[in-house]
């Protein structure tokens, strides 16, 4: 496999990784009641647990790819003292250092109390989304620009994930609504995920029409730069999205006291419609985050 193909690939499953974590268990922690919390945790310890083995698996595997393509191709990946070089002494390898951090962090959480374990899996995946910033086109600036940049950088990718990620337990508690025990708590969960998602609709947006003015100047119009074309159609994407989570919230949620069967299958479905739209996203910054904005 070519090496930016395959650091692509991991640049892809690494962000959505973190992003869902993040989220998903920042949501549970913080927002949904804690006897609904321990409910959905229990339903989806497994795939968290497997999410995280592919974050760091995908950590792993990225340096020997960054390595070929700093190299001469996979000869230099696989060179022990080739990797080496690059882990001291360039940007990547530090930035490198802060992912494999992050990763043995939220490895580690699994092993805290189980009361514990999704505020230590948020905080572990919050600090690998990140650490992502630091090989963001952020690196290409200087001084204190540089530093506003990768702080906006690290306040998209948070309320990006934070949108995105939470949209996963949100549809386990769509179906605990059927529960009388969890229903209460399961509309609380719901209330104060609307009011929440409103502010990181409207934080993401405004950090990345942020961002798109730092790297470009200017509105991606320029449809015979690669760069240009996917980010446009990322900006697509997101206002999609933005326009499910309005229909969402403004025209399924009112229909819950008329007809809930129809109201809730449609609010799965929307939701789960995000979460798919969203993933997409992340591939397209995968592939365009290593290009050079022009």
């Amino acid at each position: 496999m070519d090496p930016t193909l395959a650091l692509e690939l991991c640049r892809f499953s690494h962000g959505a990784s973190l992003m869902l974590l993040w989220g998903a268990c920042a949501y549970l922690c913080f927002l949904v009641p804690s006897a609904l919390a321990d409910i959905v945790w229990r339903m989806s310890a497994g795939p968290f647990f497997l999410i995280t083995v592919i974050a760091a698996l995908t950590t792993l595997i990225s340096l020997p790819a960054a390595t070929a393509i700093i190299g001469s191709g996979w000869n230099d990946g696989l060179d022990i003292g080739t990797i080496r070089d690059v882990l001291i002494d360039t940007s990547v390898g530090r930035a490198w250092q802060a992912q494999a951090v992050a990763a043995a962090l939220m490895i580690s959480a699994f092993l805290l109390p189980e009361s514990r374990r999704r505020l230590g899996l948020a905080l572990a995946s919050g600090l690998g989304l990140a650490a992502l910033s630091l090989t963001g086109h952020a690196s290409m600036l200087e001084g204190w620009l540089r530093q506003a940049h990768r702080a906006n950088d690290i306040f998209h990718v948070l309320t990006g994930g934070a949108w995105l990620g939470a949209l996963v337990p949100l549809i386990l508690i769509l179906k605990l609504l059927g529960r009388p025990e969890c229903r209460a708590d399961a509309l609380l969960a719901l209330r104060r995920f609307s009011t929440a998602g409103h502010w990181a609709v409207a934080l993401v947006i405004l950090s990345g029409v942020v961002n798109t003015m730092l790297i470009l100047k200017q509105l991606p119009t320029d449809w015979s730069s690669p760069y240009q074309r996917l980010l446009a159609i990322k900006i697509a994407l997101v206002a999609g999205m933005a326009l499910l989570a309005i229909v969402n919230r403004y025209l399924f949620v009112p229909w819950m006291s008329r007809n809930p069967g129809r109201a809730l299958q449609a609010l799965r479905l929307g939701s789960i419609a995000e979460i798919v739209i969203g993933v997409a996203v992340i591939g397209l910054v995968a592939v365009f985050g290593m290009m050079e904005p022009v």
